[in-house]
């Protein structure tokens, strides 16, 4: 079962290259499934769309190398967007349809996008004033002095870009990513990046799909795990993606009996709420699911059997990151005895691993260590953040920060998070820029953000406050503090308990002892 072959050779290869050679190839089939509006496109309709999408871009003003900006839910016009972005030579940065305007103006500004594909509702209450952007353009619904996206579709003979440059340097996306410190950094992911993942995922003896497969998507696009291992795979194989808005497990049951669906990437409070589903009778005792990778948070191994023997589905755990286009292991379904869902599973091809010590020094099997990697699906580096990119990309090896261990077989295992991520229903939540919102309310002097352990979510955003004088903690100030990072920053960033502290414990250095934190909440 060794991984040392890919799915095809990837140079030379754009990300709308493997896609549109999918529909030419399988022209008649249905590609995408939009869940939101009962739109069916087959894989020619979705080559016509976004090859009409490119040339309308380029006729309105997108430059190559540009950075043009998604802020929508999952539906069919972001799918097209993204690929006719990289057709126009645009680099496509995704920004989650949840974000608050600080978040919104702070991504948008940073990325420097000059275009903004979005629909009217999702810009409610947002100022873009003075942000670089020299047009917006909504999907579904027209926005005040917003361009209508249809318009873009329409017929024109403009000259699509012919890229010069090689694609393992052109970049291909820029989602962000939050990191413990500072505010999120954009990942620069090339085109040889984003297809040589997906060659890797695809390859011999990695994951097991095939191209009569329906996929069923609930995880966002706008987070490379859905972008990756959901839109721009399936497309490139060639089978059929049914894209949800969001999850939602009655819509979930319904698709999957509605649509044959035979396969799910997956976080696992969803399993959790399919484990519930099948206990409560409610899940489609039918089903062709042959199996589910669930990702972008540790799994349980009990919830991996347990919705193993409620319902036969197969659980099969992988690993990865925004900065490696996300996959670096992933587990096995067959035979039955390699399949290990408390394992990440072992590395894709050319995916070279080596476990280090505090002193950098490799450790034997069993011990644990700093999970350190290089591939060709790591990231070319942090977008205008050359020291964040020389901290974890030193000499071609990229340092996740992951504390893991490898047993005798090569099977990997994740036993800790050393860069204190919170993943809240698999989404990032990063504790600094909480803790710096938090830091903005008149009452609040210092304070500390840490995981807390939570069945449904995984984990959920604690806040510790510590109060200025003349202020007391009450339950009052309580749902003040809550309301105030309501405000500004998405759902799943919001904290879910507060506690009023005398301080916040903190190292020599002035760095909050999180450790200490969330022994509190034992």
């Amino acid at each position: 079962m060794l991984r040392t072959h890919l799915y095809a050779d990837p140079s030379g290869l754009n990300v709308h290259d493997i896609v549109l050679r999918s529909c030419v190839e399988f022209s008649g089939k249905t590609a995408l499934v939009d869940a939101s509006c009962g739109r069916r496109i087959s894989f020619g309709e979705y080559g016509t769309l976004v090859e009409s999408l490119a040339r309308g871009l380029v006729s309105a003003g997108l430059r190559p190398g540009e950075i043009i900006a998604i802020l929508l839910p999952n539906s069919w016009e972001f799918a097209v967007t993204y690929h006719a972005a990289t057709l126009a030579g645009a680099v496509p940065t995704l920004l989650n349809p949840s974000y608050r305007e600080r978040e919104i103006r702070y991504q948008l500004e940073n990325s420097g996008a000059t275009f903004l594909i979005t629909d009217a509702p999702l810009l409610d209450n947002v100022n873009l004033s003075g942000l670089p952007l020299r047009r917006v353009y909504t999907t579904r619904t027209r926005g005040t002095s917003c361009e209508d996206f249809s318009g873009l579709l329409r017929f024109n003979s403009a000259t699509l870009p012919q890229s010069a440059n090689d694609p393992q340097k052109l970049l291909a996306a820029l989602p962000y990513s939050s990191g413990t410190t500072g505010m999120p950094k954009g990942v620069m992911l090339s085109h040889y990046n984003l297809v040589a993942n997906v060659y890797q995922v695809l390859g011999p003896n990695a994951a097991s799909l095939i191209a009569s497969d329906v996929m069923l998507c609930f995880l966002p696009l706008y987070h490379i795990y859905g972008l990756t291992v959901a839109l721009t795979l399936s497309l490139t194989l060639g089978s059929t993606l049914v894209l949800m808005p969001r999850f939602d497990i009655v819509k979930l049951c319904s698709l999957i009996t509605q649509e044959g669906v035979t396969m799910m990437p997956v976080v696992p409070p969803a399993i959790n709420a399919m484990c519930q589903s099948a206990e409560e009778g409610t899940f489609p005792k039918e089903h062709r699911i042959r199996w589910i990778k669930s990702g972008a948070a540790p799994l349980a191994p009990e919830l991996a059997r347990r919705l193993t023997e409620l319902t036969g589905i197969a659980v099969n755990q992988g690993y990865g990151m925004t900065e490696a286009s996300p996959v670096t292991h992933v587990g096995f379904c067959e035979p039955p005895e390699m399949n290990r869902p408390a394992s990440i599973g072992r590395p894709l091809a050319m995916t070279e691993c080596r476990i280090l010590d505090a002193e950098g020094n490799e450790v034997l099997p069993g011990e644990s260590g700093e999970l350190v990697m290089r591939g060709p699906q790591f990231m070319v580096g942090y977008w205008k953040e050359p020291e964040a990119t020389a901290a974890v990309l030193r000499d071609g090896w990229y340092f996740s920060g992951d504390i893991v261990r490898r047993d005798d077989e090569g099977f990997f295992y994740v036993l800790d998070r050393s860069k204190e991520m919170i993943k809240y229903k698999g989404f990032p939540v990063a504790p600094a820029e909480v803790e710096a919102v938090l830091l903005e309310h008149p009452a609040v002097r210092d304070c500390g953000v840490v995981a807390k352990p939570d069945v449904a979510a995984g984990e959920i955003p604690c806040a510790f406050i510590v109060l200025r004088d003349n202020y007391a903690g009450s339950p009052a100030l309580d749902q003040e503090l809550r309301n105030f990072v309501a405000e500004r920053l998405s759902r799943h960033k919001q904290p879910r308990e507060i506690h009023f502290v005398n301080q916040v414990p903190r190292t020599p250095s002035g760095k909050i002892l999180r450790r200490e934190l969330r022994k509190a909440l034992l």
